[in-house]
């Protein structure tokens, strides 16, 4: 698990992780992004208040896949001890590192003082990672934003704190909790917040490919990348990017028969994992997502996304990815 954690492992180059993004990197997008080459997963953002509750730990286990040694947990939440009892109960359960969420930019989020709103309480967001950082033995990091908005100077005073409280690593959007996903990261902002941290740093947003990787590494100076929506219809994206980074060949993105066979084995294992009438509708984003990518035609898109059923959609995929070679990505 140390290697999780380390700026530059001789095996994989740069550290390369694909981000939590509630809703998308359930357990079936996890397990194919590993599959394909991402060296870390980190789970959807698991509500604290929601994993105290009695009953919900057999659905944890399942959901967060804590049997891959390649998977962090993250928590959310704005009380300190509830978030403690969250990390003792995943650490107990076989998570082998926890993420506090800080930067997820969502109202019923921020309302609530949770993910990105502590940046505007930095003292009860440094009660949250001290309780949680001595409640667990295994390693705790941190995922925030730049601030709250362009007049908040609080992160970098509390990432030196979250650090001295325990914090073994840091990832760090390069937007703040105002600017959501408009515009463009600030790559060179997460290195002026982050500049002389004793931990390893990834950088996060508009992480779209190889050359933004580098370039966002370059910008910051950070120890590796965590790579978020660009993934989205793109599993193999984080594969690529740490390919790249740690001097291998980069394999090809799929395309045609490897890029059916893909989409409908995700397809499958969303309908195994929600059940079928859940799974055939959680199923249509990523369907869309794909079929974005890969240019499929908007009538077949649409025969896509509306399909009833699991035949019928394996039924439709030769036809919307025959030509997908012309847009590989």
């Amino acid at each position: 698990m140390a290697a999780l954690l380390a700026d530059l492992d001789a095996e994989q180059g740069r550290a390369v992780a694909l981000a939590p993004m509630a809703g998308i990197t359930d357990l079936p997008f996890r397990r194919l992004a590993l599959g394909l080459g991402t060296p870390v997963v980190v789970s959807e953002m698991v509500a604290s208040a929601e994993m105290v509750v009695g009953g919900v730990q057999a659905r944890a286990r399942a959901a967060l896949g804590l049997g891959c040694a390649a998977t962090v947990v993250q928590i959310a939440g704005r009380d300190p001890q509830v978030m403690a009892e969250a990390a003792r109960r995943v650490a107990d359960l076989g998570a082998g590192v926890i993420d506090i969420n800080m930067g997820c930019p969502a109202r019923k989020v921020t309302g609530g003082a949770a993910g990105s709103g502590l940046l505007r309480d930095p003292d009860r967001a440094l009660r949250i990672i001290e309780a949680v950082a001595g409640a667990v033995a295994v390693p705790v990091t941190l995922k925030t934003r730049l601030g709250w908005d362009d007049d908040c100077a609080t992160v970098a005073p509390l990432l030196d704190r979250a650090v001295a409280a325990g914090v073994a690593r840091v990832t760090l959007h390069g937007r703040t909790r105002c600017a959501f996903y408009t515009g463009h990261a600030d790559w060179a902002a997460v290195g002026r917040r982050t500049a002389g941290l004793a931990v390893p740093v990834l950088v996060n947003g508009d992480i779209d490919g190889v050359a933004a990787a580098r370039a966002a590494l370059a910008a910051s100076g950070a120890a590796g990348v965590m790579v978020g929506r660009a993934a989205r219809g793109r599993p193999w994206l984080p594969g690529q990017i740490a390919a790249a980074l740690a001097g291998r060949p980069v394999p090809a993105a799929p395309t045609g028969g490897a890029l059916v066979d893909l989409v409908a084995g995700h397809h499958a294992a969303m309908l195994a994992f929600y059940g079928r009438d859940l799974g055939l509708r959680v199923a249509r984003k990523h369907l869309g997502w794909y079929a974005d990518a890969a240019g499929v035609p908007a009538a077949l898109r649409s025969a896509l996304l509306t399909a009833g059923s699991e035949g019928e959609v394996h039924a439709l995929l030769p036809r919307a990815f025959a030509a997908s070679e012309r847009h590989a990505a």
